[in-house]
């Protein structure tokens, strides 16, 4: 039997390996990621803001418990992240660079998250799996903690997004089989929002696909749900759903589902982490392949300074220490 210790440590150990695998495929399309790579497999370098805010969010979680709200989540930014930005925030999104000015400003949640544009934004979902590990088996839980974190920097399909990844995180650490994964995840959110109607596209698409590879797969999932208009990748609902079609192709292996997800390109190291970080709280911390946890180390702090030194091994046995 997979402990709970055993599930966190895998699902941020998933997320990290996700968030390193997929870096260097970010914002490139699926055929010139097949150009470079073949099949993308070896993590070339480190992680992005995806792991460091992950790392964040568990710090809130492990000081406040189930009685985080969002005014907690807007006095650490206030008291941690802000006053070490002396420049621009490297490698932070829009929605957290929102926020960061909002907060300056002296605007409180929800304003915060409202007052920029770019709640939509998947900088919640990227952040979401601590909320997931935090609450095993109680999607419903999980996704109403992450909410109040998402008041802080997001809005609208940012929040829902949020929801249905931390929905299935704990739907996974609770030992959930992947189509109940999915289903805990579109659980905890509205069935009219797009974030819904996407994640319910790339199930449709992959159940007339017997074969889960081959690059026709990948055209048919961006065809569903891609906004091939739009100049930024990180919009939540395409994210979160791409990450989820990832899971469910592999099968719920954590190589199989990271692997095919960072194949999507667009915001492939979110899609990666998601994919990762869900996979990762069903299989356990063996379920992460040896080689990739091997090249995950301590984050550096580039974007959030105030987790520098921090392993994700770390983070995840706090956060399951009261569990």
């Amino acid at each position: 039997m997979t402990s709970l210790r055993d599930r966190a440590r895998g699902c941020l150990l998933g997320l990290a390996a996700g968030d390193a695998l997929g870096a260097p495929a970010e914002n490139l399309t699926p055929a010139e990621i097949r150009r470079r790579w073949g099949r993308l497999t070896e993590i070339e370098g480190g992680g992005t803001d995806d792991t460091e805010y992950a790392i964040y969010a568990a710090s809130l979680l492990v000081r406040h418990g189930h009685d985080l709200r969002a005014h907690d989540v807007a006095a650490a930014y206030r008291a941690e992240i802000i006053p070490r930005v002396s420049g621009p925030m490297r490698g932070a999104g829009f929605s957290e660079l929102g926020t960061v000015e909002a907060l300056r400003r002296g605007l409180e949640p929800p304003l915060t998250g409202l007052v920029h544009a770019h709640g939509w934004s998947d900088g919640l979902a990227m952040r979401a799996a601590p909320y997931g590990i935090f609450c095993p088996g109680d999607p419903a839980e999980a996704a109403r903690l992450v909410g109040q974190d998402g008041l802080v920097s997001g809005s609208g399909e940012g929040i829902v997004g949020g929801r249905a990844v931390a929905g299935a995180v704990a739907a996974a650490m609770g030992g959930a089989a992947p189509d109940e994964v999915v289903a805990a995840a579109l659980a905890v959110i509205p069935a009219d929002s797009w974030t819904a109607r996407n994640v319910v596209r790339v199930r449709d698409v992959l159940a007339s696909f017997p074969d889960p590879g081959g690059s026709e797969l990948v055209e048919a999932l961006h065809r569903a749900v891609v906004v091939r208009h739009y100049p930024w990748t990180d919009v939540a609902p395409e994210a979160v759903a791409l990450a989820l079609a990832a899971f469910l192709a592999g099968g719920g292996e954590v190589e199989a589902s990271v692997t095919f997800g960072v194949s999507l390109g667009r915001d492939a190291d979110t899609i990666g982490a998601i994919a990762g970080a869900v996979a990762g709280a069903a299989r356990g911390e063996r379920g992460v392949p040896a080689r990739w946890a091997a090249r995950i180390g301590p984050v550096t702090g580039k974007c959030l300074p105030v987790v520098a030194g921090r392993h994700v091994l770390d983070v995840a046995d706090e956060l399951a220490e009261g569990l």
